[in-house]
C-alpha cells in the first residue's frame, strides 16, 4: 500500500472514530435525560438510585476505552486489511444503540435516528453493501420492536412512522455508498493513469521505483528473493531515424505487449525509459531468472517487426541485464544499479545477448579476512562513486575486462596471471577517486596543473590497492600501466622489459580502448584507425610483441565487436 493510500485511511478512520466516540457521549445523555425524567433531579438520583451506577459507569468506560483502542492502533490497522474488524465493531454499536432505544422507551423513543450514527459511519469506512447492512439490521430492530412491544391496534402509528425511518436509513447508505464506491473507482482511474505508461500501457519510471522498494522489503522480511530484468531495445535510434517516431513508437508498444504475455503474473512490467524497459520478478531463483530473460530475448529476436531488415543485423533485437537480490545486491539501488552494469555489458558485447550480473570480487571474497573483506567493499564503493562522477572512466573499466580476457587466452597466460590481469584491468583507475569531477569530464585541452593532477592517479591507485593484502600483486601493474616502451611515460619512466609485463599489456588494453570510445574531450576512432594507431606506436609507446598478439586476438572476435 502507498504511503499516501495509508495516509488517506488513516484520516477517514479518524474521522469515523471521533464521529463514533461522539455517538457514546449522545448515548450517555440519552442516559441522563431518561434520569433526569425519572426522577426530577440530578441529586436525588445519584443518591438514591443504583441505576445510575448501572448505567452510566460502562457507558463512560466503554467510551474512554473506543477512544483509545481506535487511536492507539489506527496506524498498525491501516497497513493491513481489517474490513473483518469494522464489522464486528459496527455491529458492536447497532446492539448498543438499540440498547439506549430501549432503555429510553423502546417502541415509543424519540432517539430512533441516532442510528443514522452508525449507518454514515460505516458506509464510508466500508462501503455501500455493509452500510445497506447496517441500516437493514437497524430498521427489523426496531419494526420487530414496534410490532412485539407495540400496542395491539388495528393500525401500528410506531410501526408506520418507522416504515419511514427505515426508508431514510436505506436511502442514507444507499446513495452515500454508491458515492464512496465511484470516488473509489475514480481514485483508481487517477492512480493508473499516474502509475502507467501513456504509450506502452505498462507501468512507468516512478512505479517501478517505488515497486522496487516495495518488493525488497517484502523479500527481505520473509528472506525470500527479488529477481530484476533491464532491456533495452537495440539500435533504437537507427529504426527510429528510417521511419519515424510513429513506427517507432509502435515497435515500444509491440515489445511492451510481448514482455506482458511472457511473464508471470506477479511480475511487473515497467517502460524505464526511452527504449528501456524493466521488469520485478518477486520470489524467484537465479535459473529460473535467466530462463525467462533469455525466453524473452528470442520470443523478440523471432518477430517480425516492419522494416527490421534495415537494422544493423538484419533483426530488431534486445539487449538483457539481469541481476537478483540478495545473491547480487543488498539494497533496491545496487539491485537496479547492478541489473544495468550487466545491461551495459551485453550492450557491449555485440548486443542481442543475455548477461547476468557477475563481480569480479566474487571469486576472492571466500578466502579474505575479515579486514580485507571489509577493504574490499570500500573498494566496490568507490568504483560507484567514480562511475557516478564519470560514466565514461566506469564503461571503460568494464570493457578493459572483456579486452583482458581475449588476450589473456591469446597470450596463454596462467589462470592466476589471467585473474591478476582482470582484477588489474578493472581496478587500474580507481585512483581516478581522488580527482574532481571537472577534470574527469572537461570537454577542452587540460592545462598543465590539471594534468599533473591526472598523472598522479596511478600512484594514488596503487597506494589505495597496496592496502589489500589478496590484491598487494596487482598494485605494480596498476602503477605502472602508463609507461611507454620508450620511457617517456609516467610516473617512473620505466623502459622496456624494466615495466613489468602484465603493466605492458595493460597499455595497449587501456590506450586501444580509450581510443574506440567516445570521451568528454575526443571523438572514438573506428576499430581499423585504432590497429592502425597501435602498429605506429608500436616499439615508441607500446611493447611491438603485444601490439601483435592483441591486434590478431581483436580480429579473431572480428564479428562480435562490430568491425
Amino acid at each position: 500500500m502507498k504511503d499516501s493510500e495509508k495516509v488517506k485511511i488513516k484520516q477517514i478512520n479518524d474521522i469515523v472514530s471521533i464521529v463514533k466516540i461522539a455517538s457514546l457521549f449522545f448515548v450517555t445523555i440519552i442516559f441522563f435525560d431518561v434520569m433526569f425524567q425519572k426522577n426530577g433531579y440530578l441529586d436525588m438520583f445519584i443518591y438514591n438510585n443504583i441505576d445510575f451506577i448501572c448505567f452510566m459507569l460502562p457507558i463512560l468506560l466503554l467510551t474512554g476505552i473506543y477512544t483509545l483502542w481506535t487511536f492507539s492502533i489506527s496506524r498498525r490497522y491501516c497497513e493491513k486489511s481489517h474490513k473483518k474488524i469494522h464489522i464486528i465493531e459496527n455491529m458492536i454499536f447497532v446492539v448498543l444503540l438499540f440498547f439506549c432505544i430501549i432503555v429510553s422507551g423502546g417502541y415509543t423513543s424519540e432517539y430512533k435516528l441516532i442510528f443514522l450514527f452508525i449507518i454514515i459511519t460505516s458506509t464510508i469506512q466500508c462501503g455501500m453493501n455493509h452500510g445497506l447492512l447496517i441500516a437493514a439490521s437497524s430498521s427489523i430492530l426496531i419494526l420487530a420492536l414496534d410490532l412485539i412491544c407495540g400496542p395491539n391496534k388495528s393500525v401500528n402509528q410506531y410501526f408506520q412512522r418507522d416504515l419511514i425511518l427505515s426508508g431514510i436509513f436505506m436511502l442514507t447508505a444507499w446513495p452515500l455508498g454508491y458515492y464512496v464506491k465511484i470516488e473509489k473507482e475514480h481514485i483508481k482511474e487517477l492512480e493508473k493513469a499516474i502509475n502507467k505508461d501513456g504509450l506502452t500501457n505498462v507501468y512507468n519510471h516512478r512505479y517501478f521505483q517505488d515497486k522496487i522498494r516495495e518488493q525488497i522489503k517484502i523479500a527481505k522480511e520473509a528472506k525470500d528473493s527479488v529477481g530484476i530484468i533491464f532491456l533495452d531495445i537495440d539500435f533504437f535510434k537507427n529504426y527510429n531515424d528510417l521511419y519515424g517516431h510513429q513506427n517507432g513508437d509502435k515497435v515500444l508498444f509491440k515489445v511492451a505487449k510481448l514482455l506482458e504475455q511472457n511473464v508471470r503474473k506477479c511480475d511487473i512490467v515497467s517502460r524505464y525509459g526511452g527504449e528501456e524497459f524493466s521488469i520485478i520478478l518477486p520470489s524467484i531463483d537465479e535459473c529460473e531468472l535467466i530462463k525467462i530473460a533469455e525466453d524473452i530475448r528470442k520470443i523478440i529476436e523471432k518477430y517480425k517487426f516492419y522494416g527490421e531488415e534495415n537494422q544493423p543485423k538484419g533483426k530488431l533485437t534486445v539487449s538483457i541485464g539481469v541481476s537478483l537480490y540478495p545473491s547480487k545486491a543488498d539494497d533496491a539501488e545496487e539491485l537496479i544499479k547492478t541489473a544495468d552494469d550487466a545491461l551495459y555489458r551485453a550492450k557491449f558485447l555485440s548486443r542481442n545477448r543475455t548477461e547476468f550480473y557477475e563481480c569480479i570480487f566474487e571469486g576472492i571474497n571466500f578466502n579474505v579476512c575479515k579486514e580485507d573483506a571489509e577493504k574490499i567493499t570500500s573498494i566496490k564503493t568507490l568504483i560507484s562513486v567514480i562511475n557516478s562522477k564519470d560514466k565514461y572512466t566506469y564503461g571503460h573499466c568494464e570493457r578493459m575486462v572483456f579486452y583482458t580476457k581475449l588476450i589473456g587466452d591469446k597470450i596463454k597466460l596462467s589462470n592466476n596471471d589471467i585473474k591478476t590481469l582482470v582484477y588489474s584491468a578493472y581496478l587500474h583507475d580507481v585512483g581516478k577517486i581522488h580527482i574532481d569531477k571537472d577534470i574527469l569530464t572537461k570537454k577542452s585541452t587540460l592545462n598543465e596543473k590539471e594534468w599533473n593532477i591526472i598523472k598522479e592517479h596511478p600512484i594514488k591507485g596503487a597506494e589505495l590497492i597496496s592496502q589489500i593484502n589478496p590484491l598487494k600483486d596487482i598494485s605494480e601493474i596498476i602503477l605502472h600501466h602508463h609507461e611507454r616502451y620508450d620511457g617517456n611515460g609516467y610516473p617512473s619512466k620505466l623502459k622496456g622489459e624494466e615495466i613489468p609485463y602484465l603493466s605492458r599489456v595493460l597499455t595497449v588494453i587501456d590506450s586501444f580502448d580509450a581510443m574506440t570510445s567516445n570521451r568528454p574531450y575526443g571523438k572514438k576512432k573506428d576499430y581499423k584507425e585504432a590497429i592502425e594507431e597501435l602498429k605506429r606506436c608500436s616499439g615508441s609507446q607500446f611493447d611491438p610483441d603485444i601490439v601483435r598478439i592483441f591486434i590478431d586476438a581483436i580480429y579473431e572476435k572480428k564479428d562480435m565487436l562490430e568491425f
